[in-house]
């Protein structure tokens, strides 16, 4: 092989190392490059792309629920470790004044009212007329975290404890 050939090949000289005493001309050919086919591999990360949102949104599923509890504001609940409300007006005050209204069960437990579509929005307009009572409430649940929510299907009021 010839000069010329190594340098068609995409070959280099190499410098004189190991062979030097021998006086042998040494060349380093680099591979040529790989040619790899990105379309199967487009159709692979597609596949594992949607098994993926399909695992992670099947560990929000919803369960359908009756929920009894009073409705108060979520500051009240969290801050004063209240059972039931403290009144209706104050229950009206702070969600007028922009405190989430949320679900006290008798256990301790706290449901966030959410909304199932999209933009979601406050769900205190549809419970104003139930804050500071006791109410029971149908629809898909949904926890994450430690928090519940629930989407309110339909909602009464309760009697009173």
């Amino acid at each position: 092989m010839q000069a010329s050939d190594f340098r068609r090949l995409n070959c280099a000289p190499r410098p004189l190392g190991v062979n030097a005493f021998l006086l042998i001309p040494s060349y380093y050919c680099a591979l040529p490059p790989l040619q790899v086919e990105l379309a199967p591999m487009k159709h692979r990360l597609a596949i594992a792309t949607i098994l993926g949102i399909v695992a992670s949104a099947s560990g929000f599923s919803a369960d359908q629920k009756t929920v009894t509890g009073w409705v108060l504001d979520s500051a009240c609940a969290f801050t004063k470790g209240l059972t039931k409300p403290i009144s209706v007006d104050c229950a009206v005050s702070c969600a007028k004044n922009g405190s989430p209204l949320v679900i006290l069960q008798d256990d301790g437990s706290i449901y966030w009212p959410i909304a199932e579509t999209m933009p979601a929005e406050g769900q205190n307009k549809r419970l104003m007329p139930f804050a500071g009572k006791r109410v029971t409430v149908t629809g898909k649940t949904y926890t994450r975290g430690g928090s519940a929510a629930i989407v309110i299907d339909k909602i009464t009021e309760a009697s009173g404890r």
